[in-house]
């Protein structure tokens, strides 16, 4: 089964980066990435490449290459459906706000409309691969939708999930430590329909890291692989408050735990909090999913994860109410920055959002600078949570363009996203324009603390 033209419904954060790559490594295939967020298409389809809506390293470049090549941004969804042998889903899969299951489950509406979608429009034979993260065993309800049209058309149901860390998506999808492709591995269209996927990935991605099992199992891999990761970095953040308390350093502490060969060093970071689209979510998917089984002991295991998450926000945005006299009313306290981590301008379950949230309850006033994230996102991040009125969160948070503008006459500056570009700052220059006692709290342990105190700043880290 020879793949010619490949349709990818959902042009976010995977679906385009993934598209931009296989376009770029499959000259031959025709790749069309759509979506019904007309804004978000004519981003991608800008003029200047540099004002594509995602930023990640080195995807612009891949995007210029294949862009009107091989590679379509489009709105024009049924067309590109009809003519597809194989579609990627690639929408939202958020954590449900209502009903059975709110605050837990993944909402597959928008998964479910595409399948409609696709039942609708097709006339031949379809390859679908579920590329969102989704709860295990959804690959049947797809297939239930499909195969109920009465229209005569074969489907075949693949899994692919995505694993990529926002910041380094490019090299990832490059140099994947793994492809995993599920399906229905039990019968010949389902082998050859994963030979198809195979094969395209098989441009650039040697055979051994390309992993075929039944789809279950690739569906589960996804939340599983997220949930250990999210682990250990719940893990060490609840080091970093023993941590304070005892004298020991958390960086000191991870260095040594990392150098054993069994655990390894990565994601033993300790900063103020994970955030990102997957780890929280994918948590609670499988709280639910265990909750529904009544693997009640199993759901209360990976609850702890999110937990010692949230306590780390908290209790990083307390010490700054308590180092700061127990009152930040009418305080000016510069964020720098605002994304989930570096390198992205992605900023879904940002830490930065929940600290915020906590001081402007204190009535704290909050300037803002991060280097990627626009001020529209800002607001809409602290908007979405319902707290206060859009005008009462305009009025006390302040978006700048320079940290220098962002640490002018502040009470205090908090460190939030690790951009490289915080390291080399006039640090000296920031002192001298802050009020006194100048504070820095470091959430992301970026910043030397001789060299601060040394300049006069009152430096508080998590974790030491």
């Amino acid at each position: 089964m020879k793949i010619k033209n490949i349709c990818c419904i959902g042009a976010g954060y995977v679906g385009g980066p993934t598209m931009a790559v296989i376009a770029q490594k499959c000259p031959e295939i025709n790749v069309t990435v759509v979506d019904i967020n007309e804004n978000r298409i004519a981003a991608w389809n800008d003029v200047d490449v540099e004002n594509i809506p995602i930023y990640e390293p080195g995807l612009s470049k891949i995007v210029e290459e294949a862009r009107g090549r091989n590679l379509f941004f489009s709105t024009d969804i049924d067309s590109a459906i009809d003519k597809a042998d194989m579609i990627f889903i690639s929408v939202n899969t958020p954590t449900k706000t209502y009903g059975i299951g709110k605050g837990m489950a993944a909402d597959l509406k928008y998964i479910e409309l595409c399948a409609r979608q696709i039942a609708r429009v097709a006339k031949d034979d379809k390859i679908v691969v579920e590329k969102s993260t989704l709860p295990v065993r959804t690959a049947q309800a797809l297939k239930d939708i499909l195969d109920n049209t009465g229209n005569g058309v074969n489907y075949q149901i693949l899994s692919n999930p995505e694993f990529l860390a926002e910041g380094t998506a490019v090299s990832d999808l490059i140099n994947p430590d793994r492809v995993l492709i599920g399906g229905d591995i039990d019968t010949t269209e389902g082998k050859e329909a994963v030979q198809a996927l195979v094969d395209v990935y098989a441009h650039w991605v040697p055979q051994k890291q390309i992993l075929t099992t039944n789809v279950w199992s690739s569906e589960l891999s996804k939340l599983t692989a997220n949930a250990f990761l999210a682990q250990r970095v719940s893990s060490i953040n609840a080091m970093s408050e023993l941590c304070e308390r005892t004298g020991a350093d958390v960086n000191e502490v991870a260095k040594a735990v990392g150098m054993d060969s069994r655990i390894g060093p990565k994601f033993l970071k300790s900063s103020v909090g994970f955030g990102g689209s997957c780890f929280q979510k994918d948590i609670l998917n499988l709280v639910y999913i265990a909750k529904s089984f009544g693997l009640n002991e199993v759901a209360d295991y990976w609850e702890q994860v999110i937990i010692m998450n949230d306590h780390q926000k908290r209790r990083f945005a307390s010490n700054i109410v308590k180092t700061l006299y127990n009152t930040v009313s009418g305080k000016k306290i510069t964020f720098l920055g605002w994304a989930f981590k570096k390198d992205t301008n992605d900023t879904r379950e940002s830490a930065a959002i929940y600290v915020a949230d906590y001081l402007l309850n204190e009535q704290a006033e909050i300037v803002v600078y991060d280097p990627k994230v626009k001020a529209e996102q800002i607001y809409a991040d602290l908007d979405y949570l319902n707290t206060r009125t859009e005008e009462e969160n305009r009025a006390r948070v302040t978006v700048v363009n320079t940290p220098y503008d962002a640490c002018k006459e502040s009470h205090a500056v908090a460190l939030l996203t690790e951009w490289d570009e915080f390291t080399e700052l006039n640090w000296q220059q920031i002192y001298d324009n802050m009020l006194k006692p100048a504070f820095l709290f470091d959430g992301r342990r970026l910043l030397e603390k001789r060299t601060k105190e040394e300049i006069g700043f009152e430096f508080y880290a998590i974790g030491s």
